[in-house]
């Protein structure tokens, strides 16, 4: 064991973790799970329920020119960059109570335990409640980071939210965003000003709790290639009076193509290739449906995902040449909506590194896993900030009501991230100098 003597596992920070988790949960309640949208009320309860935690400890808090919650504990040297941590605070409808938020709730009570333990750190330490990381409300994801970097273009800022239609803008004027400085582009902080961001988030898959592992230190963050709704129109008919070749059936056309990419996706994995498929909504027209009808389109979804952006390029160039031959061989069209990229993060392997050499030392169990889902650490590596992640064990998954984080298992992930960023801001104890 080092100096860290794991304070976290202390009676008082076990109750009041799973205090601000019960708030949380409380605030934002839906009845099956929770539901914070995107810059919705919920949201903002659950951050200004942080902000007032924080200031209730003696941090700083205020709110960034596109509405995050900034959190600062002051080092003694200001001319340092700062030492970043942080989360969204964000769900996706009827979610779990710990995406995002449990990232957010660790960088607070780090922050605590070093003011109330007299922690003198000569970096500054921020900790980042950020907006908008999940794509289901305005159908992009990452929002708040983009914001906060300059990369939130005015396209993304007319992006309508899933239920009221309202673009993006009004919601960001509503919570006094600056939206002018984000039109333009502005950088709301300089990439080199911030020397280190580590993010701590449940894991959203089965891989830790089938290893049966607590912690995981993170190899790198998938991006992905995104079409919310591609249609494969082809021509209606009677089910029984139409023979098979002089159908334009685009039911068969879509399984043929996403039979082929299977085949596809089965080669790559075995060559090693990182990447994953999905097609999670596929739907006929339900106006027109019948048991007695060829359909005459038919929409779905596609996710393409990988820690590669060469692999991202290859793999939507065979997607195009899949779609032409089928095309060909059914007598379909296929119509793409707009194309989102989010680009692979870099983990930086020097922070990697200082995670894995703190589980070891503080002889917390852990493995290393590329993480399947995309974080707001993505943006801030992608923008030049050395960048790192840590996993906690959660059961069942995540986007779902029944995530189930163990209190010990966050308690070990949160002392990992202490001990990042106390020796990333080297700290050292007022009361021993």
């Amino acid at each position: 064991m080092s100096e860290f003597a794991r304070p976290f596992d202390d009676s008082y920070w076990r109750n009041r973790i799973q205090s601000v988790f019960a708030e949380l949960r409380e605030l934002s309640g839906d009845g099956v799970g929770v539901t914070r949208p995107s810059y919705g009320r919920a949201e903002t309860l659950g951050l200004d329920h942080i902000a007032e935690l924080a200031a209730e400890g003696g941090l700083s808090v205020g709110r960034d020119p596109a509405a995050n919650l900034v959190v600062t504990l002051a080092g003694s040297d200001p001319s340092l960059p700062v030492v970043a941590t942080g989360s969204h605070m964000d769900s996706v409808p009827h979610g779990g109570n710990y995406d995002g938020a449990a990232g957010i709730v660790a960088g607070l009570v780090c922050l605590l335990r070093m003011k109330s333990e007299g922690e003198a750190p000569q970096h500054t330490i921020r900790l980042y409640g950020l907006r908008g990381e999940e794509s289901a409300w305005f159908g992009k994801a990452y929002l708040g980071s983009l914001a906060l970097f300059g990369e939130l273009t005015l396209h993304d800022m007319g992006r309508p939210h899933r239920d009221t239609q309202l673009p993006l803008r009004h919601y960001l004027e509503e919570l006094g965003a600056d939206v002018a400085r984000i039109g333009r582009g502005d950088r709301l902080v300089e990439p080199a000003s911030i020397a280190a961001y580590y993010e701590l988030h449940i894991e959203q898959g089965p891989s830790m709790v089938a290893r049966r592992v607590p912690v995981a230190v993170v190899t790198g963050i998938r991006g992905n290639i995104r079409h919310f709704r591609v249609l494969c129109r082809g021509a209606t008919g009677h089910s029984g009076a139409v023979p098979r070749w002089l159908r334009h059936d685009p039911v068969f056309a879509l399984a043929d193509l996403l039979t082929r990419l299977d085949e596809h996706w089965e080669k790559l994995q075995g060559q090693g290739v990182d990447l994953v498929i999905t097609s999670g909504v596929v739907q006929t027209n339900a106006a027109e449906h019948t048991l007695t009808r060829i359909p005459g389109e038919i929409a779905f979804s596609l996710d393409i995902r990988s820690q590669s952006q060469q692999t991202l390029d290859d793999f939507y160039q065979l997607l195009q040449d899949e779609c032409a031959i089928v095309r060909r061989n059914r007598g379909v069209e296929f119509e793409f909506d707009e194309k989102i990229l989010t680009p692979p993060g870099e983990i930086a392997p020097e922070l990697k590194r200082r995670l894995v050499g703190i589980c070891e030392e503080l002889q917390v169990p852990y493995i290393e896993i590329p993480s399947g889902a995309g974080h707001d650490a993505a943006v801030f590596a992608n923008c030049g900030v050395p960048s790192a992640m840590i996993f906690i064990r959660n059961e069942h998954g995540s986007h779902n009501p029944q995530e189930k984080m163990d209190l010990d298992d966050f308690i070990l992930g949160t002392e990992v991230l202490y001990a990042a960023l106390s020796r990333e801001a080297k700290c050292a104890s007022s009361r021993s100098t």
